[in-house]
């Protein structure tokens, strides 16, 4: 039986726990805050609470989710205040860095108080929420599964760092660069602590150090994409007007904004529109300064990025430092073909000149010459748009979860 932990429940989480379950290899799921879909309580809630609680509903029985709460409703609660020394990086008492370390902290309690009792012979656990949760597994003799979403932070901090040197106006759009020695320092144990190492893409698994690639298994199991029955479709017919270009994600250099910008500029066509929709890390009126001329988007719930999509033509995302962006399949499951780097995680979406194209990094001039023959072939754009649906509708959650729990059960023997 197995312990996951993690505080939110993201799609690959949830592909994850639905795996686990229904090989009845789950033993308890602890995150932050999150309850049953089946609680009675649930569904005597009125609609539009009931839709927003849906965000942290899970298919699993009461009994397997364990919850602490405390600090994810301050945050919660923080953001939608705007009390931001609560929820700043690192120190605030809301933070998300002190969100996760305390989810450890009380994971690794339950498996303590409970592995006899639930018979928990394996944990899996993410970045930042695994250093004592790893420890009491060593003590108890349980085996670690460690979940690595993004680069290994000592290929991001190296990446970043170059970053912030190229354009240090984008500097405080990077996160990364301002992680302190401690976090870090737990990084590294969690790495060290593991025994099996579950990376979304190439990119993540060469981001590990060569001597634990070397040491410990370590496996590529590529996320899912959302089936083309749940993209809503739109009024737009493509090849009609001006070509739109997405770029989707917060608005970061860690994605590669700045190139893309400065990209745009190189094109300076009035045939091709910018679209950007993401979180803002500074004002609106910053960006503006970088690049006047784009379409802002602000970010929305799942099923209308979908439909955002479904009125753009191709998906820029020129990343510096990714896991395997979700927002490739989204886009390319919608129709759109992709203009990305391999530093984005999904080098192995891109058939090239048929689903997209795969640009270096750091490179606006590729960018732009990209988007150029887009521009130039609308033609061909049509055919390309089937490929990219072919090519991400052979990547589903569930065979995700079938990849990693074959990965666990070769560690586990379970």
């Amino acid at each position: 039986m197995i312990l996951l932990a993690h505080p939110f429940g993201n799609a690959n989480v949830r592909a994850v726990l639905s795996a686990l379950d229904q090989a009845g290899l789950l033993a308890k799921f602890v995150t932050a805050l999150g309850w049953s879909n089946a609680s009675p309580l649930v569904h005597e809630l009125p609609s539009n609470l009931r839709s927003q609680m849906a965000r942290r509903g899970y298919e699993l029985p009461h009994y397997k989710i364990k919850i602490f709460p405390a600090r994810e409703v301050v945050r919660l609660l923080a953001q939608k205040m705007r009390q931001r020394w609560l929820v700043e990086h690192e120190r605030g008492w809301a933070s998300i860095d002190r969100v996760w370390g305390e989810l450890d902290k009380f994971a690794a309690a339950s498996l303590r108080e409970s592995h006899q009792r639930e018979n928990i012979r394996s944990v899996y656990a993410y970045e930042d929420c695994a250093e004592q949760l790893f420890e009491a597994a060593r003590e108890l003799g349980v085996r670690r599964i460690y979940d690595l979403p993004i680069a290994y932070w000592e290929t991001a901090r190296r990446l970043l760092t170059e970053e912030a040197e190229r354009y240090p106006e984008w500097e405080p759009t990077l996160g990364g660069t301002r992680d302190s020695e401690e976090k870090l320092a737990r990084k590294t144990r969690e790495l060290d602590l593991a025994e099996l190492v579950i990376c979304p893409s190439a990119f993540v698994l060469d981001s590990l150090p060569e001597t634990v690639r070397a040491s410990k298994p370590c496996v590529v199991t590529p996320f899912g994409s959302p089936s083309v029955e749940q993209v809503a479709c739109s009024e737009r017919k493509p090849g009609t007007g001006p070509m739109r270009v997405l770029f989707a994600g917060a608005l970061t250099q860690r994605k590669g904004l700045a190139d893309l910008f400065s990209a745009m500029k190189l094109v300076a066509s009035k045939e091709i529109e910018l679209v950007v929709m993401g979180s803002l890390l500074r004002p609106l009126a910053w960006y503006r300064e970088q690049f006047p001329s784009f379409i802002y988007e602000p970010p929305r719930p799942h099923n209308d990025v979908l439909r955002l999509m479904r009125t753009c033509d191709v998906l820029v995302l020129p990343s510096i430092v990714e896991g395997r962006a979700l927002v490739q399949q989204e886009a390319m499951a919608c129709g759109l073909p992709l203009i990305v780097t391999k530093n984005a995680g999904g080098d192995d979406l891109i058939t090239e000149g048929e689903t997209g194209f795969l640009i270096p990094i750091r490179s606006p001039e590729a960018i732009a010459e990209k988007i150029s023959w887009c521009a130039a072939n609308r033609a061909s754009i049509s055919g390309m748009a089937i490929a990219a649906q072919r090519r991400a509708s052979e990547l589903t959650w569930s065979g995700y979860g079938r990849k990693v729990l074959a990965a666990i059960r070769s560690l586990t023997g379970e």
